[in-house]
């Protein structure tokens, strides 16, 4: 009873607290309304909006994902780790230039810390879904106490039972988290439930079809990325029959390894090192318009490492988002080289 109390205690003081702050900084012209739609800002009206399934809430398409940007997998995107400081920042430019979606995720080392102090201040004005990577059921709730603490945040808007648990303990496993996931839905420490996978899109169909999560969070992109594994036909064939399933079902659907976890992005080029560079930076256009081609997609979870990354994905919001021949000849000819690159002739297909 006393350990109740005690965790009482600690969120209704981290609420009155982030309620406080929040209110003081409102963004007027981004308002809330309870029950309803969030609306992007000004800032963010040139972003295409999509509904976000049967959650209600109408967000710009294009969100932040956390894992990008923690030094443990830098070298894997081909990039240099920012400071503390400047990923921080990065993460505020996010919400300046009108992305309300931000994705982080308990195993994704500092990136639940770096996300909840950008977002500092303007709560109430984002959506913010993290992960539950445990394998026990009695480990759900400190996995997300722990992510609220990082956070910040007295609650989360989505927490997703993530991939690897659903790899490691199967359809029966990943229920008992669901069912305590359920639990703390009651308590108010995430409004909605989700589910992720990189490849275990067989199970992950049978999850969806019992109808009990809002939003699933697939890999999603031309290039046949996993996570450190490529997809083969039989995964695709797969993933369609979760596409179509979510879909009939009404749930958010959310596409990451849009860039193929950056090989068609900073790590292109050191991939295919001979390839023109001029081709190489008409690429993750492309892979964005490619993913766009399917209406059925809510929102792009699309990493990123620095501030230019946010930049340039939303000049090509801005612009034509039809997908191309052009497109779709820059993009075979690079990935025909890129899966003969000694990186990912190494990837195990499943």
């Amino acid at each position: 009873m006393n350990d109740q109390k005690l965790k009482l205690g600690r969120r209704g003081f981290l609420k009155t607290g982030l309620l406080t702050a929040g209110a003081a900084a409102l963004n007027p012209i981004f308002p809330r309304v309870a029950g309803a739609d969030v609306q992007g800002s000004a800032a963010g009206e040139s972003i295409p909006p999509r509904k976000l399934g049967k959650t209600g809430r109408t967000l710009p398409i294009l969100g932040m994902g956390g894992s990008a940007m923690v030094g443990f997998w830098s070298k894997s995107y081909g990039v240099t780790t920012l400071s503390l400081d400047q990923r921080v920042a990065m993460v505020r430019h996010a919400y300046d230039r009108g992305i309300r979606y931000f994705d982080t995720a308990r195993v994704y080392g500092e990136s639940e810390s770096i996300v909840g102090k950008g977002l500092k201040g303007v709560r109430d004005n984002v959506y913010v879904a993290t992960k539950v990577a445990v394998n026990k059921p009695d480990q759900v709730r400190k996995s997300l106490e722990t992510s609220l603490q990082q956070l910040g945040m007295d609650h989360v808007d989505v927490a997703q039972i993530h991939s690897p648990a659903i790899e490691a303990i199967g359809f029966e496993g990943a229920m008992k988290l669901h069912a305590e996931l359920v639990k703390l839905r009651d308590e108010k420490m995430c409004r909605f439930i989700g589910l992720t996978t990189h490849v275990a899109f067989e199970t992950v169909y049978r999850m969806i079809s019992t109808g009990g999560f809002d939003q699933v969070l697939l890999a999603y992109g031309y290039f046949r990325k996993g996570m450190d594994t490529l997809l083969s036909n039989h995964n695709l064939e797969q993933r369609e029959l979760c596409l179509a399933k979510a879909h009939e079902l009404n749930m958010g659907i959310v596409a990451m390894k849009v860039m193929g976890a950056n090989i068609l992005g900073h790590n292109a080029k050191n991939l295919v090192p001979d390839y023109d560079q001029a081709a190489l930076g008409r690429l993750p256009g492309a892979a964005i318009r490619w993913v766009l081609q399917d209406d059925r997609v809510s929102i792009l979870n699309i990493g990123v490492s620095m501030p230019q990354d946010i930049d340039k994905n939303l000049a090509v919001l801005k612009g034509n988002l039809k997908f191309t021949n052009g497109d779709r000849q820059l993009l075979a000819k690079f990935a025909d080289r890129a899966y003969e690159s000694a990186a990912v002739k190494v990837m195990k297909t499943v």
